[in-house]
C-alpha cells in the first residue's frame, strides 16, 4: 500500500533553514505528482508546493524560500525551506492524492 513518511522537521530560529524529506513506497514514485503540504495551529491546511519530474509549482508565500526537488532512484522528495520565519510554524506533510504522511513538525522561533 502507499505510504509516505516525512522527517527532518525541527526547532530553528527565524532566518533559518531546515530541510525536510519524504520518503514514498507503495507506487511508481517517478510517475506521480507529489505535493507539500502544511497546518499550522488552530488553522487549515495550505498547499505549499508540488513536483513531476523537473516541475515544481509552489505557493505565493514560500515562492524565492522554498525548493522542492526529487531523487526518484531514492523515492524522496525534498523540502528545503530557508529564510524560515515564525508563521512557518505548522506540520508539514507529503501527500499523494488522497494518501498523506504522518507529518513532521517544523518551529520557527522569532
Amino acid at each position: 500500500q502507499v505510504q509516505l513518511v516525512e522527517s527532518g522537521g525541527g526547532l530553528v530560529h527565524a532566518g533559518g533553514s531546515l530541510t525536510l524529506s519524504c520518503v514514498g513506497s507503495g507506487f511508481d514514485f517517478n510517475t506521480h505528482w507529489l505535493s507539500w503540504i502544511r497546518r499550522a495551529p488552530g488553522k487549515e491546511l495550505q498547499w505549499v508546493g508540488d513536483s513531476f519530474t523537473d516541475h515544481s509549482n509552489y505557493a505565493d508565500f514560500v515562492k524565492g524560500r522554498f525548493t522542492i526537488s526529487r531523487d526518484n532512484a531514492k523515492n524522496t522528495i525534498y523540502l528545503q525551506m530557508d529564510d524560515l520565519r515564525a508563521e512557518d510554524t505548522a506540520t508539514y506533510y507529503c501527500r499523494k492524492g488522497s494518501f498523506q504522511g504522518q507529518g513532521t513538525q517544523v518551529t520557527v522561533s522569532s
